[in-house]
Formats: structure tokens, C-alpha cells, sequence
């Protein structure tokens, strides 16, 4: 990699453009196609596969609609000129109207996708401990204001710039997002900060209800045990009791058994919610703690006119944070089973697979010419 003499730079910045060779510029174009065409690939199959499965279009999966369809606005709308600008070693080549615009469709979409992760957290959470009183599972309408709500709100942090408060940086080639101090905070703790702060205490308070289940179902285990035990010693006794005694047992180890598998039931579904989003919460702050970091400590470093950060350290940060809007659909997938073998199917396209196993769930509409 050489530096470009001539190219037009904001040099008091100590930043410059890089100048890739032709089989550099080969090797990072496939790259990075690579992990947008996979990106592409995985939402459109998560927004086919709740389109289409029955068993799949409940409420609560809206948010997983919300989220590829956040996702797949990244790798569609800004992953292209991202793309283009990496090529060129880091020098704009689209204008300063569409440098806002770009800006605006960026920070939008992925604020939206990191914030329905939040909401999905907080939705997982309610349904776990409040199964009975918290109604936006079911609720559609409810879900859908929430899914309006979060758009608004990442929309809120592009509209700074467009009305004069926190200007984008334009000049020399360079398109870079405000630098603006005030705004750098603002954006940084809306986009990223408090919605993971959100996220790792409903990965807490998930993951405290889970062990305090496990410990109680434990124990009730033992207890249950030695009371079946005890009505197993009764029954050897039972030869002269009446029918309608026989029946009372029955019926008392009926609702016995019955309550057990409601616990086995509530136990799994905490222990699977709290894996679920430990997995995603970690996956996320991965992916884009090292860049928010970087971009809020950048003004501070370097100023609010440009950037003095290495462009390849910049590039590497914010593709590891793209990286994530490739990663959640896989994530949702492994964790759900009939979300993965729509996958599979849709993949193999395995349509008489697809039509049989809807067909299952009583989905007969679905896939027809």
C-alpha cells in the first residue's frame, strides 16, 4: 500500500488516502461483496421465512421482520458505496448532496437494527416473566407502534444535520458524519450506548430468573420425588380400597404430573432466553463497541473539522460492525428450530418440503402460483 502524493487532502489532519494496488483492490472488493451478498442473503430469508410460515407470523417475530429489514437496508443502501469509497482508499466520490444523504441512510439503519435488538430484549424479557399481563406478543398493533417507534427514534438522530445543528464533514474528498461535539454524544448514546446498556440488564434479570428457576425446580424435583416414592408405597397398600379411592390418587398424581411439565416447560423456555440473548448481546457488543468507542472519542482527539484516525483502523471498526448485520439472522436461526429448517429448505429449494411441513401447521396457502 502507497500513499497518494497527489491526491487532494485535508493533511492537518494527519490523514491521507491509500493508494491499493490492483490485486489489493481484487482481494478486498471479493471480500467485502462476499460479506454483503451473505448479509443480503440471510434477512431476505429471515422476512421470507415469517412471510410464509404460519407457525412463523406471530406478533412477537415482528421485531425479527423489523430487524432484517434494518439489516438488509444496510447491506443494500450503504454497504455499495462503502464498498466504492474502501476501493478508492477512502475518498468520496459521490458529491456532498448525496455525502448527507449517505450519512443519513447509514447511521438510520443501523441505529434501527442495534435498537430493535434492544427492543427484542426487552420484548423476550416481559414474555418470560410476564406471561399473562404483558400483551404486545399478541397484540400485533402493539407490536407494530413499538417497530414505528424504534424507527422514529433512529430517524431522530439523522435529522441534526439536515437542520443546521451538527454539519457533515465534505470537503477534499472526504465524507465524514458531524463531529460536532454535542451531537457525537447525542448520536453515540441514542445509537449505541443505551440500548446496550438496555440489553445487558434484560440479559441480567433473564439470566437471574433462569438460575433462580433451575434451583427451584430442583429442589421441587426432590420433593416430588419423594412424594411419588411415598404414593408408590401407598398404592402396594391400595388392595382393599374402593374404586373411587383409586380414582382420587389417580387424579392427584394426574395434576402432579401436569404441574411438573408447566415447570419443565417454563424452566426450558427461561434457560433457552437467557442463552439466546447472551449469545446476542455478545455478538453485538463485539461487533460495534470497538467503533463506537473510536467515534466518540474522535472529536475529542482530532476535532470537529476531520478525522485523524488510520483509514484502515476506521474501515476495519465499522466493517466489524456491518459484520453484525450479517451475523443475527444466523443467530436467530441456530436458536430456532423452524426458522433453520425454513432456512434449509428455502436454500435447497426444497418446495414440497416447504409445502409438506407447512401443511403440518395448517398452512395451506402459503407458496401457491
Amino acid at each position: 500500500v502507497t500513499i497518494s502524493p497527489t491526491a487532494m487532502w485535508n493533511e492537518s489532519c494527519g490523514e491521507q488516502p491509500l493508494d491499493f494496488g490492483r490485486p489489493q483492490k481484487i482481494f478486498i472488493g471479493v471480500m467485502l461483496a462476499i460479506i454483503t451478498a451473505v448479509t443480503v442473503m440471510g434477512n431476505t430469508l429471515v422476512v421470507i421465512a415469517v412471510s410464509v410460515v404460519k407457525k412463523l407470523r406471530q406478533p412477537s417475530n415482528y421485531l425479527l421482520v423489523s430487524l432484517a429489514v434494518a439489516d438488509l437496508s444496510v447491506a443494500i443502501v450503504v454497504m455499495p458505496f462503502v464498498i466504492v469509497t474502501d476501493l478508492t482508499g477512502g475518498k468520496w466520490l459521490f458529491g456532498e448532496v448525496f455525502c448527507n444523504i449517505f450519512i443519513g441512510m447509514d447511521v438510520m439503519c443501523c441505529t434501527a437494527s442495534i435498537m430493535t435488538l434492544c427492543v427484542i430484549s426487552v420484548d423476550r424479557y416481559l414474555g418470560i416473566t410476564r406471561p399473562l399481563t404483558y400483551p404486545a406478543r399478541q397484540n400485533g398493533q402493539l407490536m407494530a407502534k413499538m417497530i414505528l417507534g424504534v424507527w422514529l427514534v433512529s430517524a431522530s438522530i439523522t435529522l441534526p444535520p439536515f437542520c443546521g445543528w451538527a454539519k457533515n464533514v465534505h470537503k477534499d474528498g472526504v465524507c465524514l458524519i458531524s463531529q460536532d461535539f454535542g451531537y457525537t454524544i447525542y448520536s453515540t448514546a441514542v445509537a449505541f450506548y443505551i440500548p446496550m446498556l438496555v440489553m445487558l440488564v434484560m440479559y441480567y434479570k433473564i439470566f437471574r430468573a433462569a438460575r433462580k428457576s433451575g434451583a427451584k425446580h430442583r429442589f421441587i424435583d426432590f420433593s416430588r420425588r419423594e412424594r411419588l416414592e411415598t404414593e408408590a408405597n401407598e398404592a402396594l397398600r391400595m388392595q382393599g380400597l374402593k374404586p373411587a379411592g383409586v380414582a382420587e390418587e389417580c387424579a392427584a398424581l394426574s395434576r402432579l404430573l401436569n404441574r411438573e411439565r408447566r415447570n419443565i416447560s417454563i424452566f426450558k423456555r427461561e434457560q433457552k432466553a437467557a442463552t439466546t440473548l447472551g449469545v446476542i448481546v455478545g455478538v453485538f457488543g463485539f461487533c460495534w463497541l470497538p467503533f463506537f468507542i473510536l467515534t466518540t472519542a474522535r472529536p475529542f482527539i482530532c476535532g470537529v473539522e476531520c478525522s485523524c484516525v488510520p483509514f484502515w483502523l476506521e474501515r476495519t471498526l465499522l466493517w466489524l460492525g456491518y459484520a453484525n448485520s450479517l451475523m443475527n439472522p444466523f443467530i436467530y436461526a441456530f436458536f430456532n428450530r423452524d426458522l433453520r429448517s425454513t432456512y434449509r429448505d428455502l436454500l435447497r429449494c426444497r418446495y414440497r418440503n416447504i409445502n409438506r411441513r407447512l401443511s403440518a401447521v395448517g398452512v395451506h396457502e402459503a407458496l401457491k402460483v
